[in-house]
């Protein structure tokens, strides 16, 4: 069954909670797991080639999560990359899906931040960007 625009954006909205929220936390909970897993398949789904590094980076993100512990480094430099790359792509995103990718990848950004030793947190940094976008406008 395809999902429906409200579907994504309800799994976007998830993802986004997940990654303004703790992120050690979340890696020792097994729905982790099922979560990057979802957004592995809504990717393959959209059958879009520009998004096969996506696919290729969360499926590296979810073997590095995987049992709980993980080395912040090296997955902030997966997630910086993951933030630049769904930023990058987020003019594919049809109608109300497209914001809903763009703040994915703000917050993807904000928690490679944090996990690369940032000073501020994820919500922070992801507020910091809001504003900056908006002063854009």
């Amino acid at each position: 069954m395809e999902k429906t625009p409200v579907q994504h954006q309800v799994h976007l909205e998830g993802a986004i909670k997940t990654l303004t929220g703790d992120l050690a936390e979340e890696a020792s909970r097994a729905g982790i797991d099922n979560q990057l897993q979802r957004w592995i398949e809504d990717l393959k789904a959209a059958d879009n080639h520009e998004f096969h590094q996506l696919v290729v980076d969360l499926q590296a993100l979810k073997a590095l999560l995987h049992g709980g512990t993980y080395d912040a480094d090296q997955v902030g430099r997966l997630v910086h990359h993951l933030g630049t790359e769904t930023t990058r792509v987020a003019s594919f995103a049809e109608g109300n899906t497209r914001p809903h990718v763009e703040k994915l990848g703000a917050a993807l950004l904000a928690a490679a931040g944090q996990l690369q030793g940032g000073s501020t947190s994820p919500e922070e940094d992801l507020q910091n960007n809001n504003r900056g976008a908006d002063s854009q406008s």
